[in-house]
């Protein structure tokens, strides 16, 4: 009928994610035409939907239709997201501040302190510049910041011309003025320690040659006294209660013989190294030194001991009964020198042949097809005075066993005059060794060039000295092209004289596993003038201790406090500022169609 509606058709359902109905405020565009009706004039009456129609959208621009359950969630998602990126970063800024500040707090603390200790030896001046904190107990040495240097000759060939051994000096002293910063040279104590090479001097010309190194140590800008600039000559001057005691007297100091000092000092830096100074006596190693001079052997041992030989050190509860001693005119280059000396003796009718026109010798030391007037090749560095008088030819055979038999007669040179139950090195008294031991020096050096290492046994050793004592000098130089003749010279010599003392000798098993040959030990130097100023520096500060002095403490605390209290502050702050943020929960408005943020704290109901 006319006017009255037909039956509803189907028309696409509008989609409810993006239209309302018509209560909760829909607005019509701008265009549309009048209530009630379509374009067509028609009039608008809900249609039917059915639930799988498909819904087209309408030319209208509705209000926002209300959020899905999800929505809420998704909103609050939103909206906090941003708070925990600031939580985040916040927290991000509070650790690198942290950091910053535990970086300033380390860059403030106490620099370094400093020592110099020049070795005088028999074979050239060796410069250590030593880079150390205090601690309570031993100095704490900075590696990165310690450095030595070498100079050659050494003191005693300036026997001739004392000035020029000061002059010597000069570049050891501007290399540790390098090394130690400007402002810290007044503090730091330069030392000058010579040892066999100017015992084996004259009394006087040994003193005109340290008052030359005195005049140079004296403008060196750092701290130093003349006293300081000795030949270690026996008499070591230490307090009880800081390292060494021997004899003890009324006066609290003790006197330790001839040369021990060395030893002592180089047993020192050794355990050191190991970290077994001031630990138990049987977890120590002794050690055994080769120089040019003289040889230096000390170990701790259970034996009663002459009173000459005895050495008792304390260090903290600590006490080690030492046997130590210093064998003069022992050392490799002395010993070398001496050899062509008894080589050439005509009381050794089995090792010299006499000619008509000219005498000559046999030297077993020396590799075939080596040939020289004696005397006219030298060790690196003559450790000896010009001896005056004709010495005759040496002819090499190269003979391992004979040389071997030679050092042992340099060994045992003077035991005649013993007169304790047993003397293994000349007259002098040695126990038998105990524990474990470390060669150095020219045991090292020889092993190094033997290509040996630091485990092997002394078979080893033998088996390549033979070999190259052996072999032929020709092929030798061009194996050993690298090597001055001079030194490739004393190889077979050091390696016989090295098996002579330790087995023939000391009474070491050839196959033994008790020593180490080095020079280092974890990267720190096995060097007797380490232990020297380990010994120096733990004396000093052990006599002037006192807990209010500021180089007692490794590092400067003065900016601890006031790091705590920030940091202590900071974080009270930000626990107050959390405690104190409101909890909130989001709640959509259908109503009014937009977002409410309830606090929980307030609207515990909610």
């Amino acid at each position: 009928m006319p006017g009255t509606p037909g039956p509803p058709r189907s028309s696409p359902s509008p989609d409810p994610a993006t239209t309302s109905p018509r209560r909760a405020g829909t607005h019509l565009a701008a265009d549309a035409p009048r209530p009630g009706t379509n374009r067509r004039g028609r009039s608008l009456r809900p249609p039917m939907r059915r639930p799988n129609a498909r819904s087209e959208p309408k030319e209208q621009t509705l209000a926002p239709a209300p959020p899905s359950p999800a929505a809420p969630t998704k909103m609050a998602a939103h909206r906090r997201q941003p708070s925990s990126r600031r939580r985040l970063t916040g927290a991000v800024a509070l650790l690198a501040a942290s950091a910053l500040a535990l970086l300033l707090l380390a860059s403030r603390s106490a620099p370094p302190s400093y020592g110099v200790i020049i070795d005088a030896g028999s074979t050239g001046s060796r410069v250590h510049v030593i880079a150390y904190r205090a601690a309570a107990g031993l100095p704490r040495l900075d590696w990165s910041r310690t450095a030595s240097m070498k100079a050659t000759p050494g003191l005693s060939s300036f026997a001739a011309d004392p000035s020029g051994a000061g002059l010597s000096l000069a570049p050891l002293v501007e290399f540790a003025r390098r090394r130690v910063p400007r402002e810290s040279w007044e503090e730091t104590e330069v030392r000058l320690m010579a040892t066999a090479g100017l015992r084996l001097l004259d009394s006087a010309v040994a003193d005109s040659v340290l008052q030359s190194c005195r005049e140079v140590l004296r403008g060196s800008g750092f701290r130093f006294q003349d006293e300081w600039a000795t030949v270690i000559s026996g008499i070591l001057k230490v307090h009880l209660l800081v390292i060494v005691s021997l004899h003890f007297n009324t006066n609290g100091w003790s006197s330790v013989e001839l040369g021990a000092e060395e030893g002592i000092y180089a047993w020192v830096a050794a355990n050191y190294a190991l970290g077994t100074l001031g630990g138990d006596p049987n977890d120590t190693t002794g050690i055994i030194e080769l120089g040019g001079a003289s040889v230096q052997v000390t170990f701790v041992t259970g034996e009663p001991l002459p009173p000459e030989f005895s050495h008792v050190l304390k260090f903290r509860a600590a006490s080690y009964n030492l046997y130590s001693h210093s064998f003069l005119h022992l050392g490799l280059n002395v010993a070398y020198e001496s050899l062509h000396d008894l080589l050439s003796s005509p009381g050794l009718s089995s090792m010299a042949t006499h000619l008509i026109s000219q005498a000559k010798y046999k030297d077993p030391c020396t590799p075939r097809g080596y040939s020289r007037i004696a005397g006219s090749v030298k060790p690196p560095v003559s450790v000896l005075e010009p001896k005056v008088g004709y010495r005759p030819l040496a002819h090499a055979v190269g003979n391992f066993s004979k040389c071997r038999s030679a050092a042992l007669t340099l060994l045992q040179k003077g035991k005649e005059g013993c007169t304790y139950h047993e003397c293994r090195l000349g007259a002098a008294f040695v126990p038998e060794l105990e524990g474990k031991f470390l060669a150095t020096e020219n045991f090292y050096h020889t092993s190094k060039f033997f290509g040996l290492h630091s485990k092997s046994f002394l078979s080893d050793l033998m088996a390549a000295g033979e070999k190259f004592c052996h072999g032929d000098w020709t092929n030798i130089k061009k194996k050993y092209s690298s090597f001055d003749e001079g030194e490739l010279l004393l190889f077979c010599f050091s390696s016989a004289y090295i098996i002579a003392l330790l087995h023939d000798t000391l009474k070491m098993p050839l196959d033994h596993k008790r020593i180490d040959v080095v020079n280092q030990i974890h990267g720190v130097p096995v060097d007797w003038a380490l232990g020297a100023f380990i010994v120096q520096t733990t004396m000093n500060r052990t006599e002037y201790s006192d807990p209010s002095v500021p180089y007692l403490n490794s590092y400067d605390s003065s900016g601890l406090v006031p790091l705590l209290f920030i940091t202590v502050v900071v974080f009270t702050a930000f626990s107050i500022l959390r405690w104190r943020r409101p909890h909130l929960k989001t709640i959509y408005d259908m109503e009014k169609g937009r977002i409410n943020l309830l606090s929980l704290s307030s609207n515990p109901c909610i």
